[in-house]
């Protein structure tokens, strides 16, 4: 998942999360890598991320929070017609980024919800 939200980031696919992310420079400070789990964790939050890697740590922090966001705006206009799983699918292809097992099921499982709920009256 780490690579996937710092890959996404820096190819300028999931760099909006609606909210400031600033990271604090502690050269004495865990990795990005470890920071990132204690953040998955709720061990750290968003106001107050510390690391020794700061720039990689916020990019996989926005990365992670734009799927987020950017899932339901895809979710919305896939139920609506407006474009279909392969266009969204084939951005990340374009740039060599593979999205994970699990985040596809959760893709997969929300649209199928979503277009349950959508065809009930």
């Amino acid at each position: 998942m780490f690579v996937f939200f710092l890959k996404s980031y820096h190819l300028g696919i999931l760099n909006f999360c609606g909210s400031n992310v600033e990271v604090e420079f502690d050269i004495s400070g865990d990795e990005g890598k470890y920071c990132f789990r204690k953040f998955e964790n709720g061990e750290m939050s968003i106001h107050n991320l510390k690391s020794r890697h700061p720039n990689i740590l916020k990019g996989v922090v926005i990365g992670k929070k734009s799927w987020g966001l950017f899932l339901n705006m895809w979710l919305e206009g896939i139920v609506e017609g407006s474009f279909t799983k392969k266009e969204i699918l084939e951005e990340f292809e374009s740039k060599k980024i593979e999205i994970p097992e699990p985040l596809l099921k959760d893709f997969d499982n929300r649209i199928y919800k979503l277009t349950i709920e959508k065809m009930r009256p």
